[in-house]
């Protein structure tokens, strides 16, 4: 069998996971200790979020043609790539907390929603808060003047009341 029908496979199952891709990362795993890329791998399965390293001249093929070709010019040295096809921002937000317990791994690049993000954005993107997170926010703020409004009644109810007896 030729080498080039043993790595097709592989190149469509990166095409595969990036098609429709919410957000892809580029993450250097270079430096972790396996236990490190264990506790890694455990938090991102837990997020939905595909995490695989791949040859970089397998995810160069791959990314031809599609909006994460922009991360071609990063591919060198020690790569890996998560991609989450539902969350925008879990694979570089788990990413990036993970890498201040592990100094060594570092976002390079990512793909969010068909735009291309360096390091700089990439990383910036990692400090938007979950989608469930921004959710109680918003429901919190929500239900703030309402139980303000209902403990200003409550208080003036109970002032007349006692006035009265």
């Amino acid at each position: 069998m030729a080498k080039v029908e043993l790595k097709k496979p592989i190149v469509e199952e990166i095409a595969g996971n990036i098609k429709g891709a919410a957000s892809v990362v580029l993450v250097n795993y270079s430096g972790l200790t396996v236990e490190q890329d264990t506790q890694l791998r455990k938090q991102l399965r837990e997020a939905g979020v595909v995490y695989k390293v791949y040859k970089n001249t397998m995810m160069n093929f791959a990314f031809q043609g599609t909006p994460c070709e922009e991360l071609c010019k990063h591919l060198d040295g020690t790569n890996a790539l998560a991609v989450s096809a539902t969350d925008a921002t879990a694979p570089a937000r788990i990413i990036a907390k993970f890498a201040k317990t592990a100094p060594k791994l570092e976002l390079v690049a990512g793909v969010v929603e068909d735009t291309y993000y360096d390091k700089a954005g990439i990383e910036s993107m990692a400090e938007i808060p979950s989608r469930e997170e921004l959710l109680g926010k918003l429901l919190g703020s929500i239900q703030s003047p309402i139980s303000n409004f209902a403990r200003v009644i409550k208080q003036i109810a109970e002032q007349n009341g006692g006035a009265e007896a």
